[in-house]
């Protein structure tokens, strides 16, 4: 049996069994890295635009190897198995993981650690694929749905009327979040959704009851 035999075999019927070889420890470990090293490099895309952690990313390697081991090891002594889940058992994580994303991820190590420990890496490659469209499909859902917050400082808070009519001609969504009046003036918080940034802000500068104008990113979601 050749190579390209033992890897089919391994991916299609699994190479969990009873007795661990060395021959099955290395196939496991392979396949779980390879994927690990999948999501590392995914994650990295994801968050190439916002705060990435590159110790996180590391750490989602390094547990599924970690949990691919310790699934190979249980099933391969009932003894073993139920001390492992006794010291496991005991184990707490104090570091609060605050984006749901990195959750995401996170399970997604550990499952791809479980399943190829278990010896069914053709399982852990069909869902990552799937898990990957899914992540693209929303990921561009979210970016298209994006939007922006313009701050406004006009003279008079008799002006807002006309600051809107400019919003409402280049903007296919607008909603006032803030509104300050004082004696000098106003200043205007509005949320929008605009394909011509240059265009609105030239708009509204060339008027004569505007001080200043700017746009700020926002990390809210249009529902």
């Amino acid at each position: 049996m050749g190579l390209t035999d033992i890897l089919k075999k391994a991916f299609m019927e699994g190479y969990a069994a009873s007795n661990i070889t060395i021959g099955t420890v290395l196939i496991c470990m392979v396949c779980t890295v390879a994927i690990a090293i999948y999501i590392y490099a995914i994650y990295k895309i994801v968050n190439r635009k916002s705060f990435y952690n590159k110790g996180f990313n590391l750490s989602l390697v390094i547990i599924a190897v970690i949990t691919s081991a310790i699934i190979l090891t249980i099933q391969s002594n009932i003894v073993v198995s139920l001390g492992m889940v006794g010291a496991l058992s005991i184990v707490r994580f104090r570091t609060a993981i605050k984006d749901p994303t990195d959750l995401a991820f996170l399970f997604w190590s550990i499952s791809v650690g479980i399943i190829c420990g278990a010896g069914f890496a053709m399982i852990a490659v069909i869902a990552s694929l799937f898990i990957t469209v899914l992540i693209v499909m929303f990921s561009s859902s979210a970016k298209a749905a994006s939007t922006l917050v313009l701050v406004v400082n006009a003279d008079s808070h008799r002006r807002e009327e006309d600051i809107m009519k400019i919003v409402r001609e280049h903007c296919k969504y607008y909603r006032t979040r803030a509104r300050n009046v004082s004696k000098n003036g106003m200043n205007l918080a509005i949320e929008v959704k605009t394909g011509k940034q240059s265009e609105l802000i030239d708009s509204l500068m060339a008027q004569e009851f505007v001080s200043d104008a700017s746009l700020v990113e926002n990390d809210s979601e249009i529902v």
